[in-house]
């Protein structure tokens, strides 16, 4: 191996780290300020999570375009724009003086989010032979967690003492580090379909599909609930229908053809996703509203679970190299289970003992879970489509964190209404994470079957 080749794994392992490390940094601080932000603007809990869920919509509706755009004009020019627009977003979120316009700095923020996540780990994987791949991975896996292990603690600090505009100042000046690694580190670039067309009328479809499935879901069930969930499945029917016949699709649905690894990594991802997602989110207010406990207090409670993750996914990364990812990551969404299943049983005497075991058990999940099973997704897969499978499985991350963040706002309607949660309605709050929370536990179980249905990945040759 050639010295040059060593120094540019090395440096593409730096950047994508440090991209990785932003938006679950972002998304941890946010969480632990929500509180702050709805008593500064006077919103309710409601719309308190459509500031996480309208990020997550933007990213979603982006990433698998941005991922063929990538593919065919150069990965490295779409994670430089995705890095800028982020960066843009955070900085303009600090200067907002209403709740509506930060939601349109959290849409900025999604758009450029989904430029890097669609190609951070193509690129990554580019340069990593097969055997090397659940090294980085799960390093970069490891920096995921380290935004999210620092993400409360910082954020909980940041805005005690200086107010949660902080937060996002101190993205941006990360942000603006990435740009200056990618311009003086980062040489070179990676198109691996070049002069291949892009699919507009596909890619036009797929944002549709995806604003009318989860804005009908949050608004069941109202009659345009239903309406908007039935537009957007048949669209997606229809967008199947002509990616399959189309020349260059945005989205490749013959990769899911005869290829279990990759679509049972990806079902995996989506229900693994979808069953621990909103869980932060719901402890951050739970430890805060019902508990007690200040931003910096509940912020040095939720480290405990992404330490975990931090400490094992680069383990799983690399144990996922010598045994088959499937049996790494099963065990790992068992662990999911458990824990929710304790999380169940949450109430306003919980001893903090019982919840920071829940929190420990949780992070063993998902971080056995998702360097194997990102591992077992990219190797499935053809190297001209990395860009489009790196976006597949950003899109079933995003669908998952949408599908949990949409659950609890529409149990949160269904029990709380438009009500800030306060002393007198706090068993309101709690029967509704009693619910979640049962509700993603019985999803992990699924998830189990899913992830050991994949089959075996370690026997297939790297795909060419």
């Amino acid at each position: 191996m050639s010295g040059n080749n060593v120094v540019t794994k090395r440096v593409t392992l730096l950047i994508a780290s440090v991209s990785s490390f932003l938006t679950p940094f972002l998304s941890s601080s946010i969480n632990i300020a929500l509180p702050s932000i709805g008593a500064e603007f006077g919103i309710d809990v409601v719309y308190l999570s459509w500031l996480v869920t309208s990020y997550l919509l933007a990213t979603a509706v982006f990433l698998v375009p941005f991922g063929r755009i990538a593919d065919i004009y150069g990965k490295k020019r779409v994670f430089l724009c995705g890095t800028f627009t982020f960066t843009v977003g955070s900085l303009l979120a600090v200067f907002v003086t209403s709740a509506e316009v930060l939601l349109l700095t959290r849409v900025l923020q999604g758009l450029g989010s989904a430029m890097v996540f669609g190609t951070g780990v193509a690129i990554l994987i580019s340069v990593y032979p097969l055997q090397e791949r659940g090294k980085a991975l799960g390093i970069n896996v490891a920096a995921v967690y380290l935004g999210l292990s620092i993400g409360p603690t910082v954020g909980g600090f940041l805005t005690h003492y200086w107010g949660w505009r902080s937060i996002f100042l101190a993205t941006a000046a990360l942000g603006v580090l990435v740009i200056i690694l990618v311009l003086s580190k980062l040489k070179g670039e990676w198109i691996d379909a070049p002069g291949e067309k892009f699919d507009l009328p596909g890619s036009l479809m797929y944002g549709a599909m995806v604003l009318c499935m989860m804005f009908g879901f949050s608004n069941i069930p109202s009659a345009l609930g239903f309406l908007l969930l039935g537009v957007g499945i048949g669209g997606l029917l229809f967008f199947i229908w002509w990616e399959l016949r189309v020349e260059s699709p945005v989205l490749e649905m013959r990769l899911f053809r005869h290829n279990l690894a990759f679509t049972f990594s990806n079902l995996a991802a989506l229900i693994n996703y979808s069953a621990t997602f909103a869980v932060t989110f719901i402890l951050s207010l739970y430890l805060q509203y019902i508990q007690g406990y200040g931003e910096v207090e509940a912020g040095l409670i939720m480290i405990f679970q992404p330490v975990v993750m931090f400490v094992l996914s680069p383990l799983a990364g690399r144990l996922s190299d010598r045994i088959e990812p499937r049996i790494v990551a099963s065990i790992g969404m068992g662990f999911s289970a458990l824990g929710l299943m304790m999380l169940i049983s949450l109430s306003t005497d919980t001893p903090l003992v019982y919840l920071i075991a829940c929190l420990v058990i949780l992070g063993f999940g998902f971080g056995l879970f998702s360097s194997p099973n990102t591992n077992a997704v990219m190797s499935a897969v053809k190297k001209k489509y990395y860009g489009v499978a790196s976006g597949i499985i950003g899109t079933m991350r995003l669908f998952g964190q949408m599908f949990s963040m949409s659950l609890v706002t529409l149990i949160f309607s269904f029990y709380i209404g438009g009500m800030q949660v306060n002393p007198e309605n706090s068993s309101l709050f709690l029967q509704s994470i009693h619910i979640a929370f049962a509700i993603f536990a019985i999803l992990c179980v699924f998830g189990i079957a899913a992830s050991l249905a994949r089959g075996k990945v370690h026997e297939q040759e790297e795909p060419e």
